[in-house]
């Protein structure tokens, strides 16, 4: 047994998005997208940027395919630009962004790394949101034929497919309270965006089965929840928003049903799930993708916020420079609670962990290998792979690990100012330069893991 009680064959690797990394937006026909707008009024923008340029990815790709290697990941897990595909969401597709995702798929292939494909993550073509967006049951259509663009032209080259990141940050970030793109403020009728993000999610499922029979899953961001007091209103609270963050989107993909509670909150109505639409959306996984970042402590919202339920700080315990408390233990449980409750549960990857920090100031010293030290990150990662291994101790099956990220990205509305990379990206210049934490990674993959029998899930897990 290894040091993290991690078991035989499990795999490592990093995580990306296109619309973080890539940059190019004006470049090989791109369209644009919900983030290309939001960007332009720059108040949106902590630091005023935008993803016009992000880390050059789109030219420098096979420098940082380079720098995956050096690290040893089996996997890398990306998504495609939605807009560099089909321009304005709908459409054949445009041939430039085609061979430009031939290019990456191959350039990784060629390094031996499998690419694990996300095909939406966040990046919606503007001409959509100007025609409804998610709120637009058409849209679901426009998303299964870009689907299967991506299956008839990738197919052969991706190992396994995600079908949507996050979309309860998509939908409660985006389109309940206003502070990402599309930056609609629907509140609790922000609920027929979840509903037509899975709708489409199953839809995906369904074309890229007619013809691969290469894994699919989905990726969810999973939280537990506990009451900031022992208060029946707090603890009411708690469970309530346990039912919003988590239940919201593993209980329509998992078991086929929402929680009945979901309608305490004000706007909430199932009046926009139609006959058929949660058979659709419950078509069974061959994986479940895991986004963990933290626990929530949740209590009373103060007055005039938008929802009953507001979180509330962990006293006492160290935060990354997003606020966020650093509590691995927090993973263990949410994957148990999933367990538990879903009996069904497929195989479970850990699809994003990450944390930010910036440790420069002290950093420049140089450490193994040369590189900048940021022993914060160094002690999460260690810390999250413990908490895996009790996971897997605890019964459930846990098969990977992408850290989230391989370098200082563009951080959505927090611009380039949380830095959540394995490499720093240098601001002036772009140079790509590992940190410590980079190295110990790679000292960890091949400890740990040196087989990669089980780098793509099985479709019959």
């Amino acid at each position: 047994m290894n040091e993290f009680g991690l078991p035989p064959g499990f795999v490592f690797g990093t995580a990306t998005a296109a619309a973080q990394i890539e940059g190019g937006i004006h470049q090989g026909g791109r369209g644009e997208s919900i983030w290309d707008a939001y960007a332009r009024t720059h108040r949106n923008i902590l630091d005023a940027s935008s993803a016009a340029i992000a880390c050059d990815h789109y030219h420098r790709y096979l420098e940082d395919f380079d720098l995956l290697q050096q690290l040893g990941g089996q996997v890398y897990r990306m998504s495609i630009a939605w807009p560099r595909i089909q321009p304005t969401g709908r459409g054949p597709a445009n041939p430039d962004g085609v061979a430009f995702y031939h290019r990456l798929l191959d350039a990784l292939l060629e390094r031996g790394i499998q690419p694990w494909v996300t095909i939406y993550h966040w990046d919606l073509p503007l001409s959509l949101q100007d025609a409804g967006g998610w709120q637009n049951r058409d849209t679901i259509a426009a998303f299964t034929d870009y689907t299967r663009i991506l299956r008839d032209e990738f197919g052969t080259k991706v190992a396994a497919w995600m079908t949507l990141n996050e979309p309860v940050v998509h939908t409660g970030v985006g389109h309940a309270i206003g502070h990402a793109a599309p930056g609609l403020m629907l509140l609790g009728s922000a609920f027929v965006v979840a509903h037509h993000l899975l709708l489409a999610h199953g839809h995906a499922v369904r074309v890229l089965r007619e013809t691969l029979s290469t894994p699919v899953g989905i990726v969810n961001n999973h939280s537990p929840v506990e009451p900031a007091t022992d208060s029946d209103r707090d603890s009411r609270l708690a469970v309530l928003y346990d039912h919003y963050h988590n239940g919201q989107f593993a209980g329509p993909v998992l078991a086929g049903r929402y929680p009945p509670e979901l309608e305490e909150v004000d706007g909430f109505s199932f009046e926009v799930i139609h006959r058929g639409d949660m058979e659709i959306i419950s078509a069974p996984l061959d994986f479940y993708g895991v986004n963990y970042y933290f626990p929530t402590k949740v209590g009373a919202a103060p007055p005039f916020y938008p929802v009953p339920f507001a979180p509330k700080p962990y006293d006492g315990v160290p935060v990354t420079d997003f606020g966020w408390p650093v509590l691995p233990a927090g993973l263990p449980t949410i994957l148990k609670q999933l367990k538990a409750s879903y009996p069904h549960l497929p195989p479970v990857y850990i699809t994003e962990n990450g944390c930010a920090y910036d440790d420069e100031p002290q950093g420049r010293s140089a450490g193994p290998h040369g590189s900048l030290q940021d022993p914060r990150r160094i002690e999460f990662l260690e810390g999250h792979l413990a908490a895996i291994g009790e996971a897997v101790a605890a019964g459930v099956d846990v098969r990977g690990y992408f850290h989230w990220t391989l370098m200082d990205n563009w951080e959505w509305q927090e611009g380039y100012t949380k830095k959540f990379g394995l490499v720093r990206l240098e601001p002036a210049t772009l140079e790509r330069v590992p940190r410590a934490s980079f190295h110990r990674y790679a000292e960890i993959i091949r400890s740990v893991s040196g087989a990669s029998s089980r780098a793509t899930p099985s479709a019959e897990p």
